[in-house]
């Protein structure tokens, strides 16, 4: 069998030990372990090693070493376990050898699924304009359980979502003020879905949104909305531009009196 004749620390890794042994044709390098391993195995010169004890210590030495990988990937940020097995199957390592590192970096708390979906919810709301759906899809694409989903989401009030919605409506409304209001109202409806808020949510804040101008105001919408089909159309017979400017203002939402007054204004400037 063969004996260790010299343990070394690696130059590069001062945590890491190269292991010698002699099988009777002189020293050789045999192989590396963590210091962890190297304790636990009581590895000393002169210790005679079989090929079951070698195989069970590379194979703990394998665990340390993607336990030491999943712990530099979670030092940037909180991260599920589906997350880190995923990083630890891309180095290609083992599935045995996950399975006790996953296991181990349960045992010293640095996984836990349900502190993660809470803490992922938390910051999210915190931190960017997304609602509760768009949150749930990318907890469950980071593999966290519809359980525990459903239990973090459950944690945040409809009224802190609801503010959240009211605010980016008026934002949104402010910006596109030239937009006819059923129009203005309808984009709001659709942004508010895209960054996952429930149709009950968008209700609520398009509730206490200013959406629905006054008269003027949808007059002074219109009136920049037409100029710009006007200038498209005007080189048109008068009345394939009538008809052509009629249905471009009412697809964009303006009522069809408003339109009309509209194009008798731009006919009375002739």
């Amino acid at each position: 069998m063969p004996v260790i004749t010299k343990i070394s620390v690696q130059k590069h890794n001062k945590e890491r030990y190269s292991i010698f042994t002699d099988i009777g044709r002189g020293e050789e390098y045999a192989f590396s372990v963590d210091e962890d391993v190297l304790i636990k195995h009581n590895l000393k010169k002169g210790m005679e090693l079989d090929d079951f004890s070698v195989t069970e210590m590379l194979f703990q030495d394998d665990i340390r070493k993607a336990y030491n990988t999943a712990i530099n990937y979670l030092a940037h940020r909180m991260r599920s376990e589906a997350e880190v097995r995923d990083h630890l199957t891309k180095k290609e390592i083992a599935d045995p050898v996950i399975k006790e590192a996953i296991h181990k970096l349960h045992e010293f708390k640095f996984l836990n699924d349900e502190e993660f979906a809470n803490a992922f919810v938390r910051t999210q709301l915190n931190t960017t304009d997304k609602g509760a759906g768009v949150i749930k899809m990318e907890l469950k694409n980071k593999g966290v359980s519809a359980e525990l989903i459903s239990k973090a989401i459950e944690e945040v009030s409809f009224g802190e979502q609801l503010e959240k919605a009211i605010k980016l409506s008026e934002k949104y409304a402010q910006k596109n003020n030239k937009d006819s209001s059923k129009i203005l109202k309808q984009k709001i409806e659709q942004m508010l879905q895209r960054k996952g808020y429930s149709f009950a949510l968008i209700r609520a804040a398009l509730d206490e949104t200013q959406v629905e101008k006054e008269e003027d105001d949808e007059m002074d919408a219109l009136r920049v909305q037409g100029e710009k089909l006007h200038n498209k159309y005007s080189k048109l017979p008068k009345r394939e531009y009538r008809q052509k400017l009629k249905m471009a203002l009412y697809r964009k939402g303006f009522p069809m009196e408003m339109i009309d007054e509209f194009i008798s204004e731009k006919e009375n400037e002739e």
